[in-house]
Formats: structure tokens, sequence, C-alpha cells
């Protein structure tokens, strides 16, 4: 779960750069890299919930 976490806090900076391009410089591919960045986040998340869930059964 560790390495889970290390990748969602990778994505989620990444994600903050490219969205500050997209809306101070008008970067579109920026944008274009942060909504895909939004995406994985949005799965990894996910991955998370269960990984938590599991870990609070055991």
């Amino acid at each position: 779960m560790e390495e889970l976490v290390k990748q969602i806090n990778e994505l989620t900076a990444a994600f903050a750069k490219d969205a500050e391009a997209q809306i101070v410089k008008g970067n579109k591919a920026a944008g274009l890299r942060a909504r895909k960045e939004a995406l994985e986040i949005s799965k990894l998340m996910k991955e998370f919930r269960a990984a938590s869930n599991a870990a609070a059964k055991a």
C-alpha cells in the first residue's frame, strides 16, 4: 500500500503543476496532461480504497 500512496502523491503533484500551467498560461497540452492524470488518480484512489478496506478487515 505504501507504493500506491507514493504513486498517488506523485500524480497529484504532477496534476497540480499541469493544471496550474493550463490556468495561468493557457497551456492546452498541460490541460490534456492534467485530465489524464486526474483519471489515473481516480483509478489509484479506488485501488487504495480496496486495499485499505482489506487491511482493516485483516
